[in-house]
């Protein structure tokens, strides 16, 4: 896949951003309090993106969020910030489907029967799939680090393996790819963000991949390289805030 046109090229350009990103002075030290509001900001974006609701509740509020999807959005953010996410990291290296089941269950609490959260759908090819994409995950692979994490992120979507909450899921994996390869190790990038502000390239794009074509893979690929470098943009925005 990086072989195909613009794809190097794009892997290449976000992983300079986001380099540069974790160089920013707020950022060497203070980065757990960067990461903690990006990944507010992924989940309410990524909940966005499935139809949830894009606040959270009022400070002086009871703290409940009522929307089952931004609900689960955030359950899921909470188990990849802090020192969460480095056990997260560490079971998802040797168990990827473990963390799968495990983003599942957080993400659709209140979207699916308890009998099926966690559980992958009896469809005919799921299992296969699954398996298949966690031995990508746990392989060598001498592909970039932003276009592994561009395909776990669209064959998740593509094989939407649980039937509820998939795109809170999809999502989460691709910034476990981007935190375990070490693209993105301290987990600042907010490239959700990019893809909530415009939710029919994103669809159309995933659908590209799902075709299976070289020219709809290739231009997943790289626009998932592009909504980092937006995600970029947006971490940026927080590490100001935070310098100040």
């Amino acid at each position: 896949m990086a072989s195909l046109p613009g794809v190097a090229e794009a892997a290449e350009a976000a992983g300079v951003a986001i380099a540069e990103v974790h160089r920013h002075p707020a950022n060497r030290r203070g980065f757990l309090v960067s990461a903690s509001e990006a990944s507010v900001r992924a989940a309410r974006a990524s909940a966005t993106l499935d139809g949830g609701a894009p606040e959270l509740p009022a400070e002086d509020s009871d703290g409940q969020v009522g929307d089952p999807v931004l609900a689960g959005a955030v359950r899921v953010a909470a188990a990849l910030d802090g020192s969460a996410l480095v056990n997260t990291v560490a079971v998802w290296r040797r168990s990827p489907l473990q963390v799968l089941a495990r983003l599942h269950l957080l993400a659709a609490a209140d979207l699916a029967d308890k009998d099926v959260l966690g559980r992958p759908r009896p469809d005919p090819g799921v299992a296969e799939r699954l398996d298949l994409l966690a031995q990508l995950v746990t392989g060598v692979t001498r592909a970039p680090a932003a276009v592994l994490a561009a395909v776990v992120h669209g064959e998740l979507l593509a094989l939407a393996p649980f039937g509820s909450a998939d795109g809170v899921v999809a999502r989460a994996a691709s910034r476990l790819v981007a935190v375990s390869t070490g693209l993105d190790p301290k987990n600042l990038t907010v490239p959700e963000v990019s893809w909530m502000r415009r939710p029919d390239d994103y669809r159309e794009a995933a659908a590209g991949f799902a075709s299976g074509s070289a020219e709809g893979v290739a231009t997943w690929v790289i626009s998932c390289c592009a909504a980092l470098e937006a995600g970029v943009r947006e971490a940026s925005s927080i590490a100001d805030a935070h310098n100040t």
